[in-house]
């Protein structure tokens, strides 16, 4: 299955998700920047709220698209162990890697929010939502930020994403909706027609569309 971008993910994600439809305590959470595309289509769909949660992946150093870790507001870091070992990654580089990715997501948190605080998500069900998923590690972290604000409920919705990522997020979140699980599964932007880098720009149009 190909979606034609992430505003058609949406909509498609979004009619799996009508349980949630008109509910008061429902807030939808995008984790910038591709998945605010994602989840403003959803959270028009099912009339609920919208925000942004920020995080930021922690690549290996030489080779940034592979995911090491990753860092979101609150001061919350996740490190893959494993993964770290394996590559024998210094605590010098991640320490190094980690502080520009701070200063990015301080940038962003300026850019998006302004003066304007963070949701609250205190007793609410929030659905998180990315425009897909390879390892993970980006919505683990999100979630264990979002935890420790003590929701009622967490859901993941991403579009695509390999089946046993999302497997291993139900240790994560109450519940999990991956559209599209396919193997195998090569990279999110495989499944889009169209998935060119969304813009801070877009991004905050469509948070101002939304409020």
């Amino acid at each position: 299955m190909l979606f034609r971008n992430r505003s058609d993910a949406g909509r498609l994600l979004a009619g799996a998700l009508e349980d949630y439809k008109d509910q008061p305590d429902v807030l939808v959470l995008a984790l910038p920047r591709g998945g605010v595309p994602v989840a403003y289509e959803v959270a028009r769909a099912l009339n609920v709220p919208l925000d942004i949660f920020l995080v930021r992946k922690l690549g290996v150093p030489g080779h940034e698209e592979v995911a090491m870790g990753a860092i979101a507001s609150g001061g919350i870091r996740l490190l893959n162990d494993d993964l770290v070992r394996q590559l024998n990654i210094s605590r010098e580089a991640i320490e190094s890697v980690a502080a520009r990715e701070e200063q990015e997501l301080e940038r962003r948190e300026r850019l998006y929010h302004g003066d304007k605080p963070a949701p609250n998500v205190r007793g609410r069900s929030v659905i998180v939502v990315d425009d897909g998923l390879a390892t993970g590690s980006t919505m683990k972290v999100a979630l264990a930020a979002l935890r420790e604000q003590q929701p009622a409920k967490l859901i993941v919705a991403v579009p695509v994403a390999p089946p046993d990522t999302c497997e291993s997020l139900r240790q994560d979140a109450d519940d999990v909706l991956c559209a599209v699980t396919p193997e195998p599964f090569m990279a999110v932007g495989a499944w889009y027609q169209s998935f060119e880098q969304t813009t801070d720009d877009e991004v905050r149009d469509l948070i101002q569309r939304a409020a």
